[in-house]
């Protein structure tokens, strides 16, 4: 199963997307997604599952939930917009982990791009930092990844090009 990861998107969506998601079986975007039309390019072009972040306004929080927990290849999956980072989660957030033991944590927010093992709850972190024009990123990024038989394997960080030369 091939899998893109994008966040923070702000309304914008590089066609690049497109390019580097060509081969994914689905995407999840973790947030801020910013307009309707953002949400249906993606979803007419792959299976995605959404989260809604703090920018997103009340057609698109009816539309997708606060947080995702599904399974994918094997692997338990909780995605989130706001969440920390590894130990330094949101307290929510840490009850939530606790309870949900998910192997993969994906969040947004940040506009910081970070992959990370959480140890002491066995999972992976993942932020694919931001796709968007909107923020103080300097180079827009996604993630893709695959998991085959519930291991997560070639892990890329990809890169847009700078926020700024838009």
């Amino acid at each position: 199963m091939k899998i893109g990861i994008i966040s923070d998107t702000h309304s914008y969506l590089d066609p690049k997307v497109k390019t580097y998601f060509k081969d994914c079986d689905q995407l999840w975007h973790a947030g801020d997604i910013g307009s309707e039309e953002v949400a249906d390019e993606l979803e007419d072009f792959k299976p995605t599952v959404f989260v809604y972040g703090n920018i997103d306004n009340q057609k698109m929080r009816v539309r997708y939930p606060k947080n995702q927990i599904f399974e994918c290849g094997g692997l338990k999956v909780f995605m989130t917009h706001i969440g920390g980072y590894p130990p330094n989660y949101k307290p929510e957030i840490k009850k939530q982990l606790d309870e949900i033991k998910p192997n993969i944590f994906v969040c947004g927010h940040s506009h910081i791009l970070k992959i990370m093992p959480d140890h002491k709850r066995k999972l992976i972190h993942f932020n694919s930092g931001a796709a968007g024009k909107h923020g103080f990123h300097h180079i827009r990024t996604l993630i893709r990844l695959e998991i085959n038989n519930a291991k997560i394997t070639n892990v890329e960080v990809i890169e847009l090009g700078k926020r700024s030369t838009l």
